[in-house]
C-alpha cells in the first residue's frame, strides 16, 4: 500500500492535526512566526502522527487528547531535529535548507528552544501529565543515543549490541512514545500502553535499520547524499557487519577510510561496493525483517479492529519504502 492508501481512515484527522499543530507554534514576534511557517511547509511524510492516531483508534474514537498527545510529540521532535541540524552542521533537511542554513545556529538554537517550551506547555495547560512523562522520557533516551553515537564515533569501536543500544535510543524510543500516547490519549490500560511502547520499538528499530539501508542506496535528488553515514563517520549495521567478517587487513582499510578519508569521494564508494560484495546490506535487511516481524507479531495480542489493519500497514510501509 502507499502511504496515501494508509493515511485515508485518519485523512481527516490528519488535516485537523496540520491546523492544531500550527496553531500551537503561534508567537507574536514576526520572526519566530516567519520561521515556524518555513518548518510546516517543509513537514515529512507524517509517520509519527499517524502511529499516535492509528494507535488511538485500537482504542476507541480520537479525541482531542490524542491530537494533543501528537501535536506535543510533533514539538519536541521537531525541535531535536534542528538542534541536530545544528550540531551536525548541516545545511540540509528532507531536500530543502535547514534553519541553519538560512537562520544561523543562534537563531535555530532559539528555536528548537522555543518548540521545546511549547510541546511543555501544551501538556501542562491541560495536565497532561501522563503524556509529558512518556515523551519527556523518549526525549532523554533520543539525546543519550545521539551522545553515545558520538562517543563510539571517536573510537569507532561499535559493535552489534552497541549499535542496536544507539537505535533503541536514538529513533526507536520515539516511535514507541508516540503508539503509547496514542493509547494513553484514550486512557487505555497500563498493561496496555506498555504493550503499545513494545511494539512502537520493534518497528522503530525496523525503521531506523531500513534508514540505514537506505543510506547506501539514495543519492542526489533524494534529499540526502549517497553514504552520507561513512562521510559522518558513523557506523551503521551494514559496515559493522563487512568490519566484523573482515580479515585483519582489510578491518584496518575500513577503519583508516572512516576516520581518516570519509570526505573522499572516490574512497567512500570504494567501501560502499565492499559493504554490498561482503553481504552488509543483505545481513541488515534480515535483522530489519526480523524487528518488523517481532512488532507485527506483537499486534496481534490487540483487539482486531481496522486501526489495528492500518498500524500493520504502516509498519510493513516503513520497511518497504523507498526513501
Amino acid at each position: 500500500m502507499t502511504l496515501h492508501e494508509i493515511k485515508a481512515p485518519v485523512e481527516g484527522h490528519i488535516k485537523a492535526f496540520e491546523k492544531r499543530f500550527r496553531e500551537s507554534m503561534k508567537s507574536k514576534v514576526p520572526l519566530l512566526d516567519k520561521i515556524t511557517h518555513y518548518i510546516v511547509k517543509r513537514k515529512g511524510k507524517q509517520i509519527r502522527p499517524l502511529f499516535v492516531f492509528f494507535s488511538a483508534g485500537v482504542f476507541g474514537d480520537i479525541s482531542d487528547r490524542t491530537y494533543r498527545a501528537a501535536s506535543l510529540i510533533e514539538l519536541l521532535h521537531t525541535a531535536t531535529l534542528i538542534h541536530d541540524d545544528v550540531v551536525d552542521d548541516s545545511n540540509e533537511r528532507r531536500g530543502f535548507f535547514s534553519l541553519n542554513a538560512l537562520w544561523k545556529n543562534k537563531i535555530s538554537v532559539l528555536v528548537g528552544d522555543y518548540l521545546l517550551s511549547r510541546g511543555l506547555l501544551l501538556s501542562l495547560e491541560h495536565d497532561d501529565f501522563d503524556l509529558l512523562k512518556i515523551v519527556a522520557n523518549s526525549v532523554k533516551e533520543m539525546s543519550e543515543g545521539e551522545l553515545m553515537q558520538i562517543e563510539k564515533a571517536r573510537s569507532l569501536d561499535i559493535d552489534e549490541e552497541i549499535y542496536f543500544e544507539i537505535i533503541r535510543k536514538k529513533t526507536a524510543s520515539l516511535i514507541a512514545s508516540c503508539m503509547a500516547c496514542g493509547a494513553a490519549s484514550l486512557h487505555a490500560s497500563k498493561i496496555n500502553v506498555a504493550l503499545m511502547h513494545q511494539i512502537g520499538e520493534k518497528a522503530g528499530i525496523a525503521f531506523q535499520i531500513k534508514d540505514d539501508i537506505l543510506d547506501f542506496e539514495s543519492g542526489p535528488g533524494k534529499g540526502k547524499p549517497s553514504g552520507v553515514d561513512i562521510k559522518e563517520q558513523k557506523m551503521t549495521l551494514p559496515l559493522i557487519y563487512v568490519i566484523k567478517q573482515a580479515s585483519y587487513r582489510d578491518k584496518r582499510r575500513i577503519i583508516n577510510t572512516v576516520k581518516n578519508h570519509s570526505q573522499d569521494p572516490d574512497k567512500v564508494a570504494e567501501l560502499m561496493d565492499m559493504v554490498y560484495e561482503k553481504g552488509g546490506i543483505e545481513y541488515a535487511r534480515d535483522y530489519m525483517q526480523l524487528y518488523k516481524d517481532k512488532a507485527l507479531e506483537l499486534l496481534l495480542s490487540l483487539p482486531d479492529v481496522p486501526a489495528r489493519e492500518s498500524l500493520r500497514n504502516l509498519v510493513e510501509y516503513i520497511v518497504l519504502r523507498k526513501t
